[in-house]
């Protein structure tokens, strides 16, 4: 007995520590920590807790909000399983509370939504000034789906606020894009890469998870996908060109992850079979020590 007592005294802080998340969770956890360039990982969301998102770390969108989309956006689309994030889109008729007969605005006019989806958004949690931010996810690359991770900057209307589609997918097509104001307030000035999905070699590259990737610092944007470059954007060319002279890419960004349905860009869904899923392994954000 004293010599197993001793030996339960040995393991008892093993087990303790690995109670408390002390031990090594694999390599793919300690990979995460790191990342080449001299990044360290700041903060990420490898959406292991089942359930609702976590609200200290998430916000969501709700309602009609861009685009002309045909979905109303709600937080129940949005749930966490199996260790992903599963954004599920559906066509199912939602009543639109703000519904104004004779109305000319788009979210007023439409007595209800056909669709449902979510957006789920880091606003007013967190925000990140310069770094590397990268998603691996599967989206659907059907008919009218309009899958996107992206940011935008915490300060000034849009377009003047700064927008980078880390990944926008509609119509065939994979866009990385950056966004900042024209000269015409309220006009946005694009830089746009598409890249069609008919170039990638894979056959089956839509059944799988790809990982997006937006590098920023002080000088340049890059966008890759699976470590190929998609878009370089120099910020010296970035400044809004409204009468601020603000150059938004200087200022901490936010995320948005969601899944829109049709609207200007989409394409028609009327062939598409739901639920549609955009399904997401992991979200993380990595900078470099100063």
């Amino acid at each position: 007995m004293p010599r197993l007592l001793r030996l339960f005294g040995l393991m008892l802080p093993i087990i303790l520590a690995g109670c408390a998340g002390g031990l090594s969770l694999g390599p793919a956890a300690a990979t995460a920590k790191t990342a080449k360039g001299g990044y360290k990982l700041v903060w990420s969301d490898e959406f292991s807790t089942a359930g609702p998102l976590n609200p200290n770390d998430w916000t969501y969108e709700t309602g009609f909000v861009r685009n002309e989309e045909l979905q109303w956006y709600q937080p129940q689309n949005a749930r966490c399983e199996n260790g992903q994030l599963v954004i599920t889109a559906n066509r199912e008729a939602v009543p639109n509370p703000r519904y104004q007969p004779g109305a000319t605005a788009w979210q007023r006019a439409r007595p209800a939504a056909t669709y449902t989806s979510a957006s789920v958004t880091t606003r007013g949690r967190h925000s990140w000034l310069y770094g590397r931010f990268e998603m691996r996810a599967r989206i659907d690359t059907r008919a009218g789906l309009w899958p996107a991770f992206w940011t935008l900057g915490v300060s000034g209307a849009w377009p003047a606020c700064g927008e980078v589609d880390i990944m926008e997918y509609y119509r065939e097509m994979l866009l990385a894009n950056v966004a900042w104001s024209s000269a015409r307030r309220g006009t946005p000035t694009w830089h746009t890469v598409k890249t069609p999905l008919s170039t990638f070699p894979d056959p089956g590259w839509s059944d799988k998870f790809h990982v997006w990737r937006m590098d920023w610092d002080v000088n340049f944007l890059r966008l890759y996908v699976d470590g190929q470059l998609l878009n370089e954007t120099n910020l010296k060319d970035t400044v809004n060109g409204d009468d601020t002279g603000v150059n938004p890419f200087h200022q901490p960004q936010y995320m948005i992850i969601n899944l829109a349905i049709g609207g200007q860009n989409g394409g028609d869904p009327l062939a598409t079979t739901f639920p549609a899923k955009f399904e997401i392994d992991y979200v993380r954000v990595y900078q470099k020590t100063p």
